[in-house]
């Protein structure tokens, strides 16, 4: 007997989409002819989305061109209500006409006001920088969902019989049948539920969708899906119905055991709009005249699993004749539908499918598949055997250290598929209501061998995953001549893919997977990079709004399934974890050139600085409340290490400044003059408080963690003659524990940075390829195929960490991603020109790295920077998109020794300008391929550190080093006389710096002279 309903299968992998950050020199790149198309019509991020609830879309195109210059002047949209219309120019909603204008991206629709349902056709063209216009684009399209709650004619309907809600009951399926009594034009359907739904018409699923309608702050913000289902319908008898699950509604979650988060039935809201050829309508809904019974699906829990019994299928239950006399009615929920909103964020899907590696035999005689990748999703189940036999597969990410199946990080969650068989020949089962995190499963209750293959006749079982995430295209690739930072990226996006399930969640596995605030914010620069997360992150920011405390705080996971529990209910903010209301939003903003998240999240962003000035009071520092500090940083043998070691409120009180700073940025974006005046004033006495409490007068900041060095720099708290000093002592602590960071997640994000910035590109490069503990090559030696909670998730000698909390699917410390791309590889984009309006290139080689490449689909087109590095010479290809330009920093001591194609740079065509400036090329270009040679570098002028190229020379630097230049050593002779010469200085202290030194002879160097020679270095 099938299944209710077939199974569909995953897409081949959605995300093997072309993205290489490869050079291709045998494109034409010079200036031309050739002629500029418009391309990649998007509304609100999407490919003619259907059913958006935005009243007035915002709409983007590409230039496609391959002349360097290619840019945009002026361009004209138009839009109809039918596409002939709009092919021939005439009954248009809309024209824009010529618009002078370089903005290709975010443009909101200019005509009049749209109604509920309405389908609107839209095409572009633009003129380029000649003046020559290009041809219309190809057309695209949007569609408007249900706009207003009045036009929900359904009612929510629930089965009606009477439920033990305490604990996991089978689910329910619902269906019912209409008549159709002509040719059907058109047709869409609007649904939603209370927990999970997957939809079936007429024998078939409809869309491609799973874990609908998705995860969102349920009594505040419930979407809603539109379908278009023409195709499905018939004149005559149809047959529509629905399988319900717990999920999050009502299901386990949270790890404090609270089950029915936001109501204690499942319910279904449904609304069919059918247009026939002869323009009647009809509508069918949601109402009474539905039936309900149990199904095949005899238990479903996001964290523990789904039961299946294949017995009990229903053969035809979503097909026009079928008997469902015996099945009970349903009744009428009493359920508002005020928080309908329309899809509001990429669905999520099934994306490809992994075989697996091997079939394990362990030394505890347990049967496990091996995927060879920690993967989030579930797997497709084929076995043949007797009825009533049992098959239970549990998933699971590592086994333990004799080779064991290992549950014991899990915690309480099951992870369990658990099928009965019908005994019908080949069965085929996947679940529908759950997810799970691992790399292997282990088979329980099955007498037979598995096989790696679908089994064929006889007793046999085979597994297949499936790989399931938000539909987030892939739009960065990374790759360098370092097989274990490769793989380190590739852990990173698998982290990302296995954790972007509607909602950023820490963890996929255990009994949390939960929106943790402070996990988004640290990772959201490196998630924008991989995918394309504009979408996502937009709805998950319109969550956080709406679940944001009266006072201004924010919940520590958004949904806050905890507000209910003692652990949530305090209406407050931990610092870095709350601060994921400004850092995202202003994140998105830079990533995408998207003004319209900030003033979505303005009310927001102001209203938790607002809480944290309330808490600060007129010292400006913020020293009450609860946080997590820099959480999971290390502490070395003796400490434990969810008790950070930097103050946490220091923290607090450096984040109410950075945040606050971000709220004064975006208050400039937004034309909010007052508000950013009032902002910068803030910023400014917070500052002040900061350097006064935590900053000593010899310079050291707070307890001399590298946390609290990565703080004071990277949200520029200091004063400007303080800040070589501390890079210096934050340089000196790298240093101290052999090149190991001990950062946790409020510090990590920002060190390599701060290092790279502050001159310290190499101490950055070392932490990158740090192998030993803790690092981020440490995971990538064990084996690891994503990011770990922890730096030793897995201990040198084979044994776990603490296993209550020990994930090893934790994007957080993936956040090194972005300074591969921003740093190593160089590609970044102008904060006054955002969305890589203007492109910056600025690679920094280190690290021993012979060549770095990559790529990132901006919202204008392709960016490449790849560069090589052999002997003195330094190679860099670069690809600019159309209607933008770049800054491009190439090491250089002069512009002779640099070329482009072979031609100087003043003959170059698309090269705006060329100066030398802090030891590098400068070079402004136009969009197109360019590809730079700069030839006769020795290994310091290609490897230099940031501090030689900018031409810094400060208290931070290496004695030797200072020694070395006759202008600065003048200023030391000036203050410590011959005696500086005197020093003798170790071989194994060779780079000591000069600030680092005076703490060892502080007679010679005392506080006053420090800071004459520091100011007197400045001023250099």
């Amino acid at each position: 007997m099938p299944a209710p309903g077939p199974i569909p299968t995953s897409q081949p992998n959605r995300d093997a989409r072309p993205l290489s950050p490869r050079f291709s020199p045998s494109l034409p790149i010079f200036k031309g002819e050739s002629m500029t198309t418009i391309t990649n019509l998007l509304c609100e991020y999407q490919t003619n989305p259907l059913g958006i609830g935005v009243r007035q879309p915002r709409l983007s195109w590409q230039l496609a061109s391959d002349r360097r210059g290619a840019a945009q002047t002026a361009y004209q949209l138009r839009a109809a209500g039918d596409a002939a219309d709009l092919a021939a120019g005439r009954n248009l909603l809309w024209d824009s006409g010529k618009v002078a204008s370089d903005q290709s991206i975010l443009v909101p629709y200019g005509g009049p006001a749209l109604v509920s349902g309405q389908r609107v056709h839209w095409q572009a063209r633009a003129w380029d920088e000649t003046g020559a216009a290009a041809p219309w684009s190809e057309a695209a399209w949007w569609e408007m969902g249900l706009l207003d709650a009045a036009e929900w004619q359904a009612g929510w309907i629930t089965p009606d019989w009477e439920e033990d809600t305490t604990q996991s009951q089978p689910q329910p399926v619902l269906r019912r049948t209409f008549e159709l009594d002509g040719q059907v034009k058109r047709a869409r359907v609007y649904v939603t539920s209370l927990g999970l739904y997957e939809l079936h018409l007429n024998g078939q699923k409809v869309g491609d969708g799973v874990l609908t309608p998705g995860w969102t702050a349920y009594d505040k913000r419930l979407q809603y899906q539109t379908y278009d289902v023409t195709g499905l319908l018939r004149s005559g008898e149809n047959a529509i119905g629905a399988l319900l699950g717990d999920g999050w509604h009502r299901g386990w979650l949270g790890f404090e055991g609270n089950r029915n988060t936001w109501g204690d039935r499942l319910g279904l809201l449904l609304q069919l709009h059918v247009t026939y050829a002869d323009g009647r309508t009809a509508v069918i809904t949601s109402d009474e005249q539905w039936r309900a019974t149990l199904g095949p699906i005899r238990m479903s829990d996001i964290y523990n699993g789904e039961a299946y019994d294949a017995r009990l299928e229903l053969p035809g239950w979503d097909a026009p004749g079928y008997d469902a006399s015996a099945w009970q009615g349903v009744r009428q929920l009493d359920h508002p539908k005020s928080a309908l909103i329309a899809q509001d964020g990429p669905a999520i899907i099934r994306h490809e499918e992994i075989k697996p590696v091997k079939i394990i035999r362990t030394p505890a005689g347990e049967t496990v598949f091996d995927f060879g990748q920690n993967m989030v999703g579930w797997v497709r189940l084929h076995v043949q055997g007797p009825a009533g036999a049992t098959v239970t597969l549990r998933h699971f990410e590592v086994l333990d250290q004799q080779g064991n199946v290992y549950l014991t990080n899990l915690r309480k969650a099951q992870q369990a598929l658990t099928y009965t068989l019908k005994g019908d020949g080949i069965e085929t089962y996947e679940p529908r209501f759950t997810f799970m995190g691992f790399q292997f499963v282990s088979v329980e209750g099955w007498p037979g061998e598995p096989t790696l293959d679908s089994p064929s006749t006889g007793s046999g079982l085979s597994l297949t995953g499936v790989v399931v995430h938000s539909d987030i295209p892939p739009t960065g690739a990374f790759e360098c001549s370092n097989p274990l930072i490769n793989q380190l990226q590739h852990n990173i996006v698998w982290g990302q893919k296995g954790n972007f399930v509607d909602v950023p969640t820490d963890c996929p596995q255990r009994d949390e997977r939960l929106g943790w605030t402070g996990d988004a914010q640290v990772f959201i620069r490196t998630a924008c990079f991989n995918r394309d997360v504009a979408g996502f992150f937009t709805k998950w920011l319109a969550d956080l709004a709406a679940e944001q405390h009266p006072n201004g705080g924010v919940p520590m996971v958004i949904p806050d399934p905890m507000k209910r529990s003692v652990f949530g209910r305090t209406a407050g903010g931990s610092a870095a974890w709350a601060d994921a209301a400004t850092i995202c939003p202003w994140t998105i903003y830079l990533a995408y050139g998207d003004k319209g998240i900030l003033a979505q999240q303005y009310a927001s962003m102001a209203a938790w600085v607002g809480y944290m000035a309330g808490q600060a009071g007129d010292r400006y520092l913020w020293t009450t409340g609860f946080h997590f500090g820099d959480w999971l940083d290390y502490r070395g043998r003796g400490g434990f290490d969810t008790t950070p070691m930097t103050d946490k409120e220091l923290i607090a009180s450096a984040f109410f400044a950075y945040s606050t700073s971000l709220l004064q940025k975006a208050a400039e974006v937004l034309g909010k003059t007052e508000d950013a005046v009032k902002y910068a004033e803030i910023v400014r006495k917070v500052k002040a408080a900061w350097v006064a409490e935590f900053v000593s007068a010899n310079g050291r900041v707070g307890p001399n963690s590298q946390t609290s060095y990565v703080l004071a720099l990277h949200f520029d708290l200091l004063p400007e003659a303080l800040r070589p000093s501390a890079a210096a002592r934050l340089a000196e602590e790298v240093r101290k524990f052999g090149y190991h960071l001990t950062t946790g997640f409020v510090g990590t994000p920002y060190l390599c940075h701060v290092l790279s910035r502050f001159g310290y590109n190499d101490l950055a490069y070392e932490l990158l390829n740090q192998e030993s503990y803790p690092s981020w090559l440490y995971p990538v030696k064990k084996g690891a195929t994503t990011i770990w909670e922890r730096w030793d998730g897995i201990k040198p000698d084979g044994s776990f960490q603490d296993a209550g909390m020990n994930s090893f699917n934790h994007y957080a410390y993936g956040a090194i991603g972005d300074w591969m791309y921003r740093v190593a590889a160089g590609i970044d984009t102008a904060e006054d020109a955002p969305g890589y309006k203007h492109v910056t290139i600025q690679p920094q080689p280190g690290g021993g790295l012979t060549h770095v490449r990559a790529a990132l689909r901006s919202p204008y087109g392709e960016i490449i920077s790849a560069w090589q590095l052999n002997e003195g010479d330094f190679r860099l290809h670069v690809t600019i998109p159309p209607n933008t330009r770049a800054t491009v920093r190439i090491p250089a001591q002069t512009l002779d020794q640099v070329t482009e194609m072979g031609v100087p740079l003043g003959k170059a065509a698309g090269v705006i300008s060329a100066q030398i400036a802090d030891g590098a090329a400068v070079v402004e270009i136009e969009a197109g391929q360019y590809s730079f040679a700069s030839t006769g570098l020795n290994r310091a002028q290609a490897f230099a550190n940031v501090r030689h190229v900018a031409g810094r020379l400060d208290i931070g630097c290496g004695v030797r080093e200072l020694m070395a230049d006759e202008r600065v050593k003048a200023i030391l002779l000036k203050h410590v006389g011959d005696a500086i010469t005197a020093m003798r200085v170790p071989p194994w202290v060779g780079d000591q710096t000069l600030d680092s030194m005076a703490r060892m002879a502080p007679q010679l160097l005392t506080p006053e002279k420090l800071q004459a020679i520091q100011a007197e270095l400045i001023a250099l």
